[in-house]
């Protein structure tokens, strides 16, 4: 695990940008401690939604496109290394620490993402261009578990 990301709720805030923390304990509702107002309101706490799983690299490539986006800008819980972003597919299984993910669906850009900084409603639309096809992948949590900053995260199939 390169990165892991959560924030509890904070009243009125939405649940991006989150800060790193170097363990979480994942449970079928997701990661202890984090909180998504949108997750929560919009989705009723769906399953299939528990866990943000994004790639390291997908993130550089952003980066290396102009936009400065940081680790859990986005919403993300999980920041993977080493594994492609096209091989995150629904239905595939990834353990991380003890945890045993399953790929559910794609995350689709948002315009909760015009509330970073350096997006606003000026670049929003542009920003989402940006993000089609690569905003992170939902995954369920199939068996609960302790994930650490280090840990492998290697696919089970």
């Amino acid at each position: 695990m390169f990165e892991i990301h959560c924030k509890p709720e904070v009243p009125g805030e939405r649940g991006l940008p989150k800060p790193m923390v170097p363990e979480v304990f994942v449970s079928r509702a997701g990661l202890k401690g984090d909180f998504n107002r949108y997750r929560h309101e919009e989705k009723h706490d769906d399953p299939a939604m528990a866990v943000l799983i994004m790639p390291r690299e997908t993130l550089s490539d952003i980066v290396r496109e102009g936009w400065p986006v940081r680790y859990g800008d986005l919403g993300e819980n999980l920041i993977t290394e080493g594994i492609a972003y096209d091989a995150f597919v629904p239905g595939r299984r990834f353990r991380a620490g003890e945890a045993l993910l399953e790929v559910s669906k794609a995350c689709t850009p948002c315009d909760y993402l015009y509330l970073l900084p350096y997006v606003g409603p000026t670049r929003g639309p542009e920003f989402l261009k940006v993000m089609l096809g690569r905003r992170g992948w939902y995954a369920r949590v199939l068996h609960e578990g302790r994930v650490r900053v280090g840990d492998p995260v290697e696919g089970t199939d």
